[in-house]
């Protein structure tokens, strides 16, 4: 049986980036410097988002806060995050905004808390944050050799549109290059309200 927790999505901060760098030692096995998430939390087209479980009970939240975040906060429906000390990060998802494309640059989860809903959540706040923000498709790169997360972006109308060789450093191994359909078609707004539902009523502890 899933043993239920409580979670929420919020905007990145710098004092997550100790456990974000513990999230990357499991997840990649080239690394980005501490510095370079520093600098990507002051970069305008940069956005991270997390998936934090509240462990304890948080002390009451600063007052709030405006400009670049206040949209996502309209998606995600939660208020100001409180001190990451009370929270344990179980993953997090990275999305430059360009000309209207964003581009997934990131994305890890824990690896005690893989196959558990968790990449997919990210996913869909990153969907609904392109959206949200009027960008007009949502690109990534993956792995050629990661079927499992190259299935999980197929559900999500993905499509594959080209090839990056060489493009990991670590290996030079490939990368697919993959790009949903226009967000805001009728046809794919309807795949993506019964996906999330889908996912909602299977990992409801992932939602508010």
């Amino acid at each position: 049986m899933r043993t239920m927790i409580k979670t929420r999505l919020r905007p990145m901060v710098d004092a997550d980036i100790p456990q974000i760098m513990d999230i990357e030692r499991q997840s990649f096995p080239a690394m980005w410097p501490q510095t370079a998430y520093k600098r990507e939390l002051s970069n305008k087209i940069a956005r991270y988002i997390v998936l934090a479980e509240l462990r304890d009970d948080p002390p009451p939240p600063p007052a709030p806060s405006s400009g670049l975040w206040a949209s996502f906060r309209r998606i995600v429906n939660v208020p100001e995050p409180a001190p990451p000390s009370s929270e344990y990060l179980l993953g997090f998802i990275g999305v430059w905004l360009m000309v209207d494309e964003a581009h997934i640059v990131t994305v890890a989860v824990r690896d005690e808390c893989r196959r558990q809903g968790i990449g997919e959540r990210l996913l869909l706040a990153a969907i609904d944050l392109a959206w949200e923000m009027e960008q007009f498709v949502l690109t990534l790169e993956v792995r050629a050799s990661n079927i499992e997360a190259q299935a999980m972006y197929e559900k999500y109308a993905f499509e594959r549109v080209g090839l990056r060789k060489r493009y990991y450093t670590d290996n030079n191994e490939d990368a697919v290059l993959m790009t949903t359909p226009e967000l805001g078609t009728p046809t794919y707004q309807k795949l993506l309200a019964g996906l999330r539902d889908e996912h909602r009523h299977r990992y409801p502890d992932l939602w508010p």
